[in-house]
């Protein structure tokens, strides 16, 4: 009798990122659920092609709505799905709506429930993400926490010891993995007509940077007033909320570009003078990368990186300075960096979490 499958319940790029090295040491005991949570070509494209993983078993299409009723639409059918397969455990990533979703299908059902990169905390509560990450971690029977630290939050709320296992991030190994090397990364630079260490990557796509139209326009007046040319891979929101805000002409300013492949980006970060994000897992994956990051937002979840290979900054006369601190002498910047390590942890993640899924259903 075949064993019962493991759910992997996944929505958006940055969880197909981060759980795809965990589909892979499953094998065929994982049962792939997408629910559509991006489902923009420009943000789904691809991606399953370029991280090797299968097609999924169930695929759903709740993105387009609001957060509301994507939650709600992706449980009513995630019922469903725990009901046909039965599933031995669900595992889910991270503080999306499909995190959510699946946590509380799971939990309707009775299934065990794994949440990767549990304890993550900003105590942001205007962050839809923080309430995810909390509930998640809550109902989880086994939170796979990325470090100490995460760990010691999840106890200061009250979960048992017992339900917390520190395994690391899988994105060490997923960037350590996907990297292209050094001479196709030579080729992407000439692709995109920069050169080494003289120019700047940047994403923005948060609603706190993009949907009010003084802080996206403050935001990308400050990459437009940067010294060196700055390579933008623009958000579909942020395409779309700069076109009503009329600010095309600030995008102008800047070398804009359609969304990159997880290689690509990580192939253009690699060689950047400076990256300027709002993305947290951007923040993780510096700390591979060994490169300067200015963090463009109110608050983050993931502190480990900040003083370290990170800054926390609005935009303003603050993150000018430190830019342009980082841009007098990248190459001194990257060669201090180079000697700290990455807080969190190493290429054994997805090996450590399904050894804790199997002894979870030992148990």
């Amino acid at each position: 009798m075949a064993p019962r499958p493991i759910a992997v319940v996944l929505g958006t790029r940055p969880e197909l990122i981060k759980l795809a090295g965990l589909v892979r040491h499953l094998g065929p005991r994982a049962l792939l659920v997408h629910t559509g949570q991006h489902y923009s070509p420009e943000m789904a494209g691809d991606f399953q092609d370029e991280l090797q993983l299968p097609e999924p078993a169930v695929q759903l299409a709740v993105g387009g709505t609001g957060r509301a009723v994507q939650i709600g639409s992706a449980l009513i059918a995630l019922d469903g799905v725990l009901a046909d397969h039965q599933p031995a455990a669900v595992v889910v990533q991270g503080d999306t709506n499909a995190a959510l979703s699946g946590a509380l299908a799971a939990n309707a059902r009775e299934v065990p429930l794994v949440h990767v990169e549990a304890g993550l905390r900003s105590d942001d509560r205007r962050m839809p993400e923080e309430h995810n990450r909390v509930v998640v971690d809550h109902l989880a029977d086994l939170a796979c926490a990325a470090t100490a630290q995460n760990r010691t939050r999840l106890l200061e709320e009250g979960i048992p010891d017992a339900r917390i296992a520190v395994t690391g991030n899988p994105v060490v190994g997923a960037v350590q993995r996907l990297l292209p090397d050094p001479e196709a990364r030579i080729e992407l630079l000439r692709r995109h007509g920069v050169a080494r260490e003289s120019f700047v990557l940047s994403t923005i796509h948060r609603p706190e940077n993009t949907d009010d139209p003084d802080q996206l326009a403050a935001v990308l007046h400050d990459l437009a007033a940067l010294e060196l040319p700055v390579v933008f891979p623009i958000h579909p929101r942020t395409q779309a909320r700069a076109e009503a805000f009329g600010l095309e002409r600030e995008l102008d300013k800047l070398r804009v570009i359609g969304p990159l492949g997880y290689r690509d980006f990580l192939g253009l970060a690699a060689e950047a003078a400076l990256l300027v994000s709002d993305s947290g897992g951007v923040q993780e994956e510096v700390s591979v990368l060994k490169r300067p990051l200015l963090v463009v937002r109110r608050s983050t979840e993931r502190p480990e990186a900040i003083g370290t290979f990170a800054q926390l900054l609005q935009p303003g006369p603050a993150l000018l300075a430190a830019a342009v601190r980082v841009l007098d002498d990248p190459a001194a910047e990257h060669a201090r960096l180079e000697s700290i390590p990455s807080p969190f942890g190493d290429e054994t993640a997805d090996a450590q979490i399904v050894a804790g899924i199997d002894a979870l259903l030992a148990g």
